[in-house]
């Protein structure tokens, strides 16, 4: 779940072009449930949100001062995740999201995988109702390649494209980029600190428990960090150079890329969510620019950004429209 208000230290952004207004920086919320080790204390959390002017709570008027984003089409069955778009699925989840949440509508909602066995269409078309009946605002999509998102546009316009985008992870910006800025589709950068490896660089391994996803990432892996610290020193570099930390001059970067990108670094931390504003300032040149895209040429970068069998975009095209068949 993510959840977008405006700050008093950050601006506002158009996301897409149907409407949607949201922060220019969000709050990833993936590291509190438990995603990157244990789920953090709620009493930690709830005062993170409060601190970022954002609030959980939708009722007694608050839910109208809020952008509410959910994500759907993940489910575990003994111990794999299954990916899910028929459907059947979609309005399932989506009420249950809605119980859950205590709402009555969701402004933006996720498909969070792509099911490569169900046409884009139909799962498109479902979502088309769920917009047509008021229980959700706003269609977006994570991980789908440029094909897959322009034959869902054609179905209904889609507002936003959560990809990874970081200065290591940059393998959208080939197809899937210039698609969604074609269609007029905002961007919503995950993971924009590299999962917080521009934090701490190698340090970060220090800290991570066992059941922490990252243990299982290539990047994180003994055979890759050594090359991979190396980018790292050189960011930590520059970083000194701007007198700002290097989690801010990655997190500067990706806000460079342009109007349209909205980013959404997480954490479970005041102080680390403070630093994070504090990228909104830290301006770059374009020979700074350059500079730090030169620490990740080619080959600088070691490790894949998922082990294999995790779906991303780049296998998530699905049957054509005209193979369907309704149960």
């Amino acid at each position: 779940m993510h959840i977008t208000e405006g700050m008093a230290k950050v601006g506002r952004m158009k996301l897409g072009s149907q409407g949607l207004e949201v922060s220019m920086q969000g709050l990833g919320c993936l590291g509190m449930a438990g995603f990157y080790g244990p789920p953090k204390p709620e009493p930690d959390m709830i005062a993170l949100i409060h601190h970022s002017k954002r609030m959980l709570a939708l009722k007694d008027g608050v839910r109208e001062k809020v952008q509410l984003a959910t994500k759907f089409g993940i489910s575990l069955s003994e111990g794999k995740r299954v990916v899910h778009g028929d459907p059947a699925y979609v309005r399932a989840a989506c009420e249950g999201s809605l119980k859950r949440l205590g709402t009555d509508y969701i402004d933006i909602y996720y498909q969070h995988r792509i099911d490569t066995s169900v046409p884009i269409e139909i799962t498109i078309e479902e979502l088309k109702k769920l917009v047509e009946e008021g229980k959700i605002e706003y269609i977006g999509l994570s991980e789908a390649s440029a094909s897959t998102i322009r034959r869902a546009h054609a179905v209904h316009p889609i507002t936003a494209v959560q990809l990874e985008w970081s200065l290591w992870s940059r393998d959208a910006e080939k197809e899937i980029v210039p698609t969604c800025r074609e269609l007029g589709i905002g961007i919503v950068a995950y993971s924009p600190l590299g999962r917080g490896f521009f934090t701490s660089g190698t340090k970060l391994l220090e800290n991570l428990t066992q059941d922490d996803f990252r243990q299982t990432l290539p990047r994180f892996q003994p055979e890759s960090l050594e090359q991979n610290k190396t980018v790292f020193e050189r960011v930590n570099g520059l970083a000194a150079k701007k007198g700002c930390t290097p989690s801010q001059l990655a997190l500067a970067w990706v806000h460079h890329q342009g109007k349209d990108v909205c980013p959404i670094p997480g954490t479970t931390k005041i102080n680390n969510f403070d630093q994070n504003i504090g990228a909104l300032s830290v301006k770059l040149t374009a020979e700074e620019i350059s500079e730090l895209e030169s620490f990740v040429a080619a080959d600088a970068v070691k490790g894949d950004r998922y082990t294999d069998g995790f779906s991303t975009w780049k296998d998530s095209e699905t049957p054509p429209l005209s193979s369907w068949k309704a149960d």
